[in-house]
């Protein structure tokens, strides 16, 4: 006879961060990540907020979330209006905060079980 509960599936989530990193399922990331939930925690290959392009954003439309939480780096900051336009079109929810605070608000939506996308910003300078 089975005496424990089978473990919930693991999630994805950040365990740590600061400045220079971000943890995810105590795996260190020290540049911009995108991840949801479930699968796998992807490089996100964006250096700085200045070089995002729509297609950035087109590729996180893809992924169909539910909300987008984009963390603009080490202070608050939106992407203009036109680099958003696909996620706009798939009407998806998006909102902008600097990337610690996002890892927070990812974390507990997430814990909600909704399809919630971090996209992290993490730079360098």
């Amino acid at each position: 006879m089975k005496l424990q509960p089978d473990p919930k599936e693991a999630l994805n989530t950040v365990t740590r961060y600061d400045a220079q990193y971000i943890e995810i399922n105590e795996v260190r990331f020290e540049e911009s990540i995108i991840l949801m939930p479930q699968g796998t925690v992807e490089k996100w290959h964006v250096q700085g907020f200045e070089d995002l392009t729509r297609s950035d954003f087109s590729k996180i439309a893809d992924k169909k979330p539910a909300l987008v939480i984009f963390g603009s780096g080490k202070r608050i900051r939106f992407p203009a209006p036109a680099l958003l336009q696909d996620l706009i079109k798939a009407r998806i929810g998006f909102e902008t905060m600097d990337t610690q605070a996002a890892c927070r608000t990812y974390n507990i939506l997430m814990s909600e079980g909704r399809l919630v996308l971090g996209a992290f910003l993490m730079e360098n300078a």
